[in-house]
């Protein structure tokens, strides 16, 4: 008798709305070299709960259900055979491609996201350095212009003090001379040194 040996099927996602068919393989009988492949729409596996022998058998002819002919099916089952290995082959690389392709967006979105996060505090923490060097210059600053009024007021109060005793000075100077000046007369002698030059 002839064990058939569906071939398993991975169904397409749901984001393709048509099913492929599906190559279903037999063992050939001893006395038959090769079978023809029964190409059956998945749609009719899945929808129906006809088991697969039953889709086979009614998309036999009753010509092809006894005698098949060798060379065609060895043919064709080869192509489709190669044809299917080669689109599944693709498939895998593609969905390899993508995922390759996800990670590498994903690790660079995540780089990029730290050296962002990394520059802020960075920025920040700079921006509060010099805020803080700029107050301490200003409180320098202040300090600094504190002292130069300090020594300003000073400078003036010694200004002050000298302009007073050079007027008290000159004052008693003034005096002096008078008091001399009215001894001079009241004596009737002349003074001994006299100012300027004569």
């Amino acid at each position: 008798m002839t064990e058939e040996q569906p071939k398993k099927v991975e169904s397409e996602s749901a984001s393709n709305p048509t099913p492929e068919p599906v190559i279903v393989h037999h063992e050939a009988p001893k006395h038959v070299s090769e079978e023809k492949p029964v190409i059956v729409d998945i749609g009719d596996i899945i929808g129906n709960s006809r088991s697969v022998e039953d889709i086979i058998g009614n998309n036999r002819s009753p010509s092809e259900a006894g005698v098949e002919k060798p060379s065609e099916r060895s043919v064709n089952r080869d192509a489709v055979l190669e044809r299917v290995a080669t689109e599944k082959r693709l498939s895998l690389i593609k969905a390899w491609e993508e995922s390759e392709k996800s990670k590498a967006e994903n690790k660079a979105y995540k780089e990029l996201a730290e050296i962002s996060a990394w520059e802020k505090t960075k920025k920040a923490n700079t921006e509060a350095e010099l805020k803080k060097i700029e107050e301490q210059l200003e409180k320098k600053k202040a300090e600094y212009a504190e002292k130069l009024k300090n020594k300003i007021a000073t400078i003036h109060k010694e200004a002050e003090e000298k302009r007073a005793t050079i007027e008290a000075k000159k004052g008693e100077d003034l005096l002096k001379a008078e008091e001399l000046a009215a001894k001079y007369r009241a004596t009737g002698t002349e003074p001994k040194k006299l100012l300027g030059c004569f």
